[in-house]
């Protein structure tokens, strides 16, 4: 399971990510507003400014400039003047909250300095003959009163605050394993349901948890799936055993009425109009007895139940006896065969059933006869060339024609289509497809392909695509299913 490792350590980055995102982000926060407290701003540095503008008058008075008076105005702040050496207050702005002390000791300095005067927040700067101090609103500012800390405290504060930093980083990152450890504990059986789905086994993921619900509807998948194939397994047993018992019914009486149109066929003693119509239903008898073994050899084909001998032959002798034997029965010459083959091309080892290349094969040739009644020449060739990167070489049988031909639309559709015998409306396109897909499906038993273009010719041209055989010469029997359909 590499999907649950994944997630986790994606799980992880986005931990990691997030909260080194958020401690650079509160360092800049932290930044900006302590570089918003200017010093010009400060209590302190007002404090300061506000004892310098402080001037003695002629009649021994006190008086502050107007920019000053006006700016503790604006902020709220009431100031007082305490005399160096009679300690009590010389001078005050108008604003002075009543209760504040006009005679200090030095102890009521010292503490005022640090702290308060009946709660005001004071900052005390010096003037010119004695000492100001600004009294700001209650709720202004916050003091610390002992502000004291310990030398080694500061000089070992990077390092305190990198602990605290990786602790509060473990912290993080135990919680969050912790809170998502059963999360992704659910998350692997539901990855592993999943990637079972395709191979059609049966999947059963404990409905509980956090993703109980998903698990619910896999298991629903599952079951869907499972009664899916079975369904479709019975429909292909139907199939298989209708074909079979079809061909099995019509083999006895067809026997029959070809016996008969044979007998009637010779025999003298009838007219020659009779004989003749026996000739006629005698070949339409001959045409469904092949239609009948095509069919069930294509039923075989289809679900693997056509038992494989396969043998190490010569693809260029197979060709031959195939072209020899429709030679043979080419009575009026109207469709003679050519052989193309190079004299390069005279060892083509390949591993297969010989009796079902024969078939392919005559299906080809047979296929050109019947699609081109008023007479064709058929060029029947065997090459060996070698394969996509030359990984192995591959022995094309091919079986072309000078006749009709097919439309280029109908060759790419009837290349792009794996079978032929869709049940649709359009039975008049069906016609033509029952001995190529065996064609097909022969070469694909054996690893092969088929492959159909416009001759050279001017007609149709069939590629048998097979696999060369680098082994050395030996049998090998291979039964995809015992089974056989009768």
């Amino acid at each position: 399971m590499k999907s649950v490792p994944k997630l986790i350590r994606r799980f992880l980055a986005i931990l990691l990510l997030s909260t080194t995102l958020l401690f650079f982000l509160n360092i800049i926060v932290l930044a900006t507003l302590s570089l918003s407290q200017t010093p010009g701003a400060s209590a302190w540095t007002t404090a300061l400014e506000t004892g310098g503008a402080i001037t003695k008058t002629a009649d021994g008075g006190y008086v502050l400039a107007e920019e000053n008076a006006a700016e503790l105005k604006e902020e709220h702040v009431w100031a007082i003047l305490i005399d160096n050496t009679t300690r009590q207050v010389v001078w005050h702005t108008d604003d002075l909250p009543p209760g504040i002390p006009l005679e200090y000791t030095l102890a009521g300095i010292a503490s005022l300095t640090r702290g308060y005067i009946m709660d005001y927040p004071t900052f005390p700067a010096e003037a010119k003959d004695g000492l100001v101090v600004l009294g700001y609103p209650k709720d202004r500012y916050w003091k610390h009163m002992y502000p004291n800390w310990d030398y080694h405290f500061i000089a070992n504060l990077p390092k305190y605050i990198l602990n605290a930093l990786l602790v509060n980083a473990l912290l993080i990152f135990l919680i969050y394993f912790i809170a998502n450890l059963k999360l992704l504990r659910s998350v692997r059986p539901i990855a592993e349901g999943i990637q079972t789905l395709p191979t059609g086994e049966p999947v059963c993921i404990r409905e509980k948890g956090l993703l109980s619900e998903l698990a619910a509807s896999i298991n629903q998948t599952s079951e869907i799936l499972k009664a899916q194939n079975y369904q479709l397994r019975k429909k292909e047993r139907a199939r298989a055993n209708w074909i079979a018992g079809v061909s099995h019914d019509i083999r006895t009486p067809l026997s029959m009425v070809m016996g008969y149109a044979g007998q009637f066929k010779d025999d003298p003693l009838l007219t020659e109009d009779t004989r003749r119509k026996a000739s006629v239903i005698l070949r339409q008898s001959e045409q469904i007895r092949n239609l009948v073994n095509d069919l069930n050899l294509a039923s075989k084909l289809e679900y693997n139940m056509q038992p494989l001998h396969r043998t190490r032959e010569n693809a260029v002798a197979l060709a031959r006896q195939a072209v020899v034997n429709f030679m043979n029965m080419d009575i009026d010459g109207t469709h003679p065969i050519e052989w193309k083959t190079p004299p390069e091309a005279a060892d083509c080892p390949v591993s297969v059933d010989k009796d079902l290349i024969l078939r392919a094969a005559a299906n080809l040739i047979q296929n050109c006869i019947n699609h081109n009644p008023k007479g064709c020449t058929i060029f029947v060739s065997v090459i060996r060339t070698p394969a996509a990167h030359n990984e192995s070489c591959t022995v094309c049988l091919r079986v072309e024609d000078d006749g009709a031909g097919m439309p280029p639309e109908t060759i790419q559709k009837l290349n792009a289509t794996p079978h032929y015998m869709m049940c649709d409306s359009n039975i008049r396109e069906q016609r033509h497809g029952l001995g190529l897909l065996i064609v097909r499906q022969i070469a694909g038993s054996h690893g092969g392909d088929m492959l159909m273009r416009q001759s050279a010719y001017g007609g149709l041209c069939v590629d048998i695509l097979l696999p060369a055989s680098t082994e050395n010469a030996k049998t090998d029997s291979s039964v995809t299913d015992s089974t056989d359909i009768r």
